[in-house]
């Protein structure tokens, strides 16, 4: 409704973005009677539907079919020549995101007391937002309670020459028609690892370019050198501590001047992917309005109950920092249904952030790395089982990677795992409920689990601790 002071209207909630923990925020506050305006200025559903989790595991999936279909004889069955339509891999994705997307949208207008609003938000004071309408004009609005979930997109890195090359993110790759003849892929962390392994699959030349020693930073050094050793058998070339120091268009792609171990290097390709991180989506809000703080790479920091600096402001998923995980965003969400509409006290003080990184064999990690519990002084035990001693991977001939499980020498409690082999994230997940229910590994190293499963060798893998 408008006020009487000038065309602004008032509403008991504003949330800005319609990420995956805005949505059911701002229904949940709506059903509970408080009138909300929910704000996206693109695309209903965020990152996760549209350009993130849902498309690319979509790809991801069509990239194992061919990468089976390949490796028919080794199961006795014989195909023709495998080709990928990328069309048609196209449009499967964008299928699945329209579903997704439609059933968000429908679901929105159904809530009564919650009104979308198609426009780019930024504040004017910390309890006003302006809001410039997609189809034309703008609107005032006004409210106690204000969430953030603007999201992130990906970060493009100053290099010479970059700005005049076609190069594609992680948005744009998904888009294409056609199989890169060889694709250049910046990065090597998540996006970069699972479109460099997907191309690869649907045939192209996959060079990966990383400027550390290693591919995904986080893990423990035997866990990364495993995904090299698993990239590298399905024909990736992986070049480390490499700096890209210009780019260029020429015949046929690009090159790229790269600066090596070894000395300067040019590198041609066909396409480019930068896979370099991404950054926050919190310029065009105007936060020095509000009064809110953001760090020196534009997130926005808050406290374990999520709240900015600025009272009655609050912000959730990606923007904020810190794990950026869809199953984050929505336990933001769960956080603030608990605190604001049932007067709880949920923060996010030692919460387990579970992970998967979608290559082919999975990678699921939860809870402290090896290296990490030892950087904290922790006294560990570390449990490790090769996939090659499942039972369950030997019979799907899916015996890359290992199991690894760090334990509390006193306690017996799990730490953490990290699970890279065939359905690496299920086996994660059965892990990390192990952890929530403080379970120490003895029971699950005496528990009966059905045979033949992956679970099942849980039991080998802490047995391995009595050697």
């Amino acid at each position: 409704m408008t006020d009487a002071t000038g065309g602004v209207e008032r509403f008991d909630a504003i949330v800005i973005g319609s990420g995956q923990g805005a949505n059911p925020l701002a229904q949940a506050l709506a059903k509970a009677g408080r009138h909300t305006a929910l704000i996206e200025s693109t695309y209903v559903g965020g990152t996760c539907i549209n350009v993130g989790c849902s498309p690319t595991k979509t790809m991801v999936a069509s990239a194992r079919v061919a990468y089976l279909a390949r490796r028919g004889t080794d199961y006795g069955v014989h195909t023709g020549p495998i080709s990928v339509d990328m069309a048609k891999v196209r449009a499967r994705k964008q299928a699945i995101v329209d579903d997704f997307r439609g059933g968000s949208e429908r679901s929105i207008a159904g809530t009564h007391g919650l009104e979308l609003i198609r426009g780019e938000a930024s504040f004017t004071d910390p309890k006003q937002v302006k809001i410039a309408l997609n189809g034309g004009g703008t609107r005032m609005l006004t409210a106690d309670l204000i969430i953030l979930n603007t999201g992130c997109r990906p970060a493009i890195p100053q290099i010479t020459g970059l700005d005049s090359v076609p190069y594609l993110t992680s948005t744009s790759i998904m888009e294409l028609d056609a199989v890169p003849d060889h694709l250049i892929v910046l990065g090597g962390g998540y996006v970069g690892v699972e479109f460099g392994q997907m191309f690869r699959r649907f045939g192209s030349q996959v060079t990966m370019i990383q400027r550390h020693d290693k591919l995904l930073a986080r893990e423990d050094d035997d866990v990364s050198d495993e995904v090299v050793k698993i990239l590298r058998e399905d024909g990736l070339e992986m070049l480390f501590n490499s700096e890209t120091t210009r780019a260029s268009v020429d015949a046929g792609g690009v090159t790229l001047t790269i600066r090596t171990e070894s000395g300067a290097r040019a590198l041609h390709g066909s396409h480019l992917l930068v896979a370099t991180g991404r950054v926050p989506n919190t310029e065009r809000l105007n936060l020095s309005a509000a009064g809110v703080r953001v760090d020196s790479h534009g997130y926005t920091p808050v406290n374990e109950r999520l709240e900015t600096n600025v009272p009655g402001i609050y912000a959730i998923g990606d923007m904020k920092g810190g794990p950026a995980f869809t199953h984050i965003s929505y336990d933001d969400y769960r956080i603030l249904r608990e605190n604001l509409l049932h007067g709880g006290s949920a923060t996010t003080t030692g919460r387990l952030v579970p992970n998967v990184v979608y290559m082919d064999p999975q990678l699921g990690t939860v809870g402290m790395t090896e290296r990490e519990a030892r950087q904290a002084g922790r006294s560990i035990r570390v449990a490790k089982l090769p996939m090659s001693w499942v039972a369950r991977a030997l019979e799907m001939d899916e015996t890359r990677g290992f199991m690894k499980a760090v334990v509390d020498a006193e306690t017996q409690q799990i730490l953490g795992c990290a699970a890279l082999g065939v359905e690496g994230g299920e086996i994660m997940s059965a892990l990390e409920i192990a952890m929530l229910g403080h379970l120490p590994y003895t029971t699950i190293k005496e528990a009966i689990f059905a045979h033949p499963t992956l679970s099942e060798s849980l039991n080998n893998l802490f047995m391995s601790l009595d050697e």
